[in-house]
């Protein structure tokens, strides 16, 4: 059974509480790292401005930049960025963790909710929010 290192979970306590309770369900099932849970102004910023984020962190505001965050970024473990299937396969286990603790969540890999991977128009595979 996997479990959090040290930094995985310092991030993951800058999250909701419901964020830390589907998280650390699913790290039974499953390695991944916390990437990021609480963001700052001058981090968003620097997201928009290289196109990984659709928010300035001003006017549109991040679910990251709350405290606590209601937004985590994750990847599987270890980390291949170019193997988008073991991301698919990560979010339907936080999802269904999600949906079994009645938690609503959306996932950056389909932002309008409706199971329909292929007609986005931004992708953040590692992003999850509460809704």
């Amino acid at each position: 059974m996997a479990k959090f290192g040290k930094t995985s979970q310092q991030r993951l306590k800058t999250c909701h509480w419901n964020l830390q309770l589907i998280m650390s369900e699913v790290i039974k099932l499953y390695d991944f790292s916390v990437l990021e849970g609480e963001r700052t102004l001058e981090l968003q910023q620097e997201y928009y401005k290289d196109g990984k984020s659709k928010l300035d962190g001003i006017i549109k505001k991040s679910k990251h930049q709350s405290s606590p965050s209601m937004a985590i970024d994750i990847a599987p473990y270890p980390i291949d960025w170019n193997d988008i299937a073991r991301f698919h396969y990560l979010a339907g286990l936080v999802m269904a963790k999600a949906d079994e603790l009645q938690i609503k969540i959306r996932w950056g890999g389909d932002w309008d909710m409706d199971s329909d991977f292929k007609d986005q128009d931004f992708y953040d595979l590692p992003h999850f929010e509460l809704v």
